[in-house]
């Protein structure tokens, strides 16, 4: 492990740090925000930053009804990170399994998953998202399903074409030769080979859950009040960009902090663990 970091270059140190931090302030939200993020304070609403002109009392200024900008983005950071992080695991999952019941059967069951692949990459997700709400309704465990059904194609696509490429090898030939059973095959020996590029994909695919879960709350399709995420808090500080920047500009520079320190710890660990960048 020692070897494997010590050739991380100084800025993905950087955005590992920075990363780290973030989920620290985030899950230590409870204990780290000076107010509750629902409090309201109509006197002081619309208050500047420290470095704006304002006051310690709020750091990072009020919003548009008084409430404290840094409590509501720490508990906003621990939201969209939690939903980030598990939407990209449920897709995760999801796709990896359905491309190895693909890779295993072939046939007509492998043209049904592959038709359903091509189906999700070609639809627009905000119809798909638009639909499962106006059925289901709104909630946060939709919503978190929504957000981890987004990308799970990709991970079915490739799964399923190292899964047939794996089954060609001479190493999985001999352990079918002894007789093992499929889910040992497929378990033991082939998932750990393919894990690597099934860890990139995941870091991958994170930043882009962020957007998406920031872009829907953006739009009132995804955490709702009196919840509070980094994509509602810049939805709602839209309407005061003029006179309050404070309340989507700062929101904004978190999230894309987030997923530009998440983009560089994806592409050094592709150029780590993909033989084909380290062939170049």
């Amino acid at each position: 492990m020692k070897t494997f970091m010590r050739y991380m270059p100084a800025s993905t140190w950087a955005a590992f740090v920075f990363l780290a931090t973030l989920i620290v302030l985030g899950l230590s939200a409870d204990f780290l925000a000076p107010y509750d993020y629902l409090e309201t304070d109509l006197l002081a609403r619309l208050q500047p930053p420290v470095f704006a002109g304002g006051n310690w009392a709020h750091v990072l200024g009020t919003d548009e009804i008084g409430r404290d900008v840094l409590s509501r983005i720490l508990y906003g950071l621990r939201t969209s990170l939690l939903i980030a992080a598990l939407g990209t695991l449920i897709g995760a999952v999801v796709g990896t399994l359905l491309g190895l019941v693909a890779a295993h059967f072939r046939g007509p069951i492998e043209q049904v998953i592959m038709a359903a692949v091509d189906f999700q990459a070609a639809v627009p997700f905000i119809i798909l998202v638009l639909f499962f709400m106006a059925v289901a309704g709104t909630g946060m465990w939709i919503f978190l399903l929504l957000v981890g059904l987004a990308g799970w194609e990709v991970y079915a696509r490739l799964t399923r074409g190292m899964v047939i490429s794996a089954r060609q090898q001479n190493y999985v030939m001999a352990l079918e030769g002894l007789e093992l059973s499929q889910s040992t095959i497929y378990l033991r020996h082939i998932l750990p080979n393919i894990g690597s590029a099934l860890i990139v994909q995941l870091t991958l695919n994170f930043p882009a859950t962020v957007l998406l879960e920031t872009g829907l709350s953006f739009l009132g399709l995804g955490v709702q009040p009196p919840n509070t995420s980094l994509g509602l808090m810049l939805g709602q500080g839209r309407n005061y960009l003029i006179n309050a920047w404070w309340i989507a500009v700062l929101p904004g520079l978190v999230i894309f902090t987030t997923t530009l320190s998440m983009s560089m710890l994806g592409d050094w660990l592709r150029d780590r663990l993909d033989p084909l960048s380290q062939g170049r």
